[in-house]
C-alpha cells in the first residue's frame, strides 16, 4: 500500500517560493498535487505521469509552479515560485489508481485518486 509523506510547506511572502516534496512508498505511477481552503472543495494544481514525460497544470498556477519527479528518491517536488495570498491553502500529494494509463487519466479529478496524503499548510501572507 502506498504511502504518502508531505514535507515543505510553509510561511512565505506574496512573490516568494517555496518547494514541497512527497515521499511515496510502494513504487512509481501517476501523482499530483491538490489543494484546499477551509470551507471549500480540495481543488487540482499539478501532475506528473510515472516516469515524469508528462506534465498537467491548473490554469491558476501554470507558469508559476513547475511538479518534477525523482523516482531514484521515490520523491515527488512541487515548486512553487511568485506566491500569491489566494494560493494560501493545505496542499494534498495524492497518487493516482494505478490501473490508470496516463493518457486515461483526468488528473483534475478527484475520482481518479487512489490515496492522499496527510496535507502540508502554505501559508502566503501579502
Amino acid at each position: 500500500q502506498v504511502q504518502l509523506v508531505e514535507s515543505g510547506g510553509g510561511l512565505v511572502q506574496a512573490g516568494g517560493s517555496l518547494r514541497l516534496s512527497c515521499s511515496a512508498s510502494g513504487g512509481t505511477t501517476n501523482m499530483g498535487w491538490f489543494r484546499q481552503v477551509p470551507g471549500k472543495d480540495r481543488e487540482f494544481v499539478a501532475a506528473i505521469s510515472w516516469n515524469g514525460g508528462s506534465t498537467y497544470y491548473a490554469d491558476s498556477v501554470k507558469g508559476r509552479f513547475t511538479v518534477s519527479r525523482d523516482n531514484a528518491q521515490s520523491t515527488v517536488y512541487l515548486q512553487m515560485n511568485s506566491l500569491k495570498p489566494e494560493d494560501t491553502a493545505v496542499y494534498y500529494c495524492v497518487v493516482y489508481y494505478r490501473g490508470l494509463s496516463w493518457g486515461d487519466l483526468d488528473p483534475s479529478s478527484r475520482s481518479d485518486v487512489e490515496r492522499w496524503g496527510q496535507g502540508t499548510l502554505v501559508t502566503v501572507s501579502s
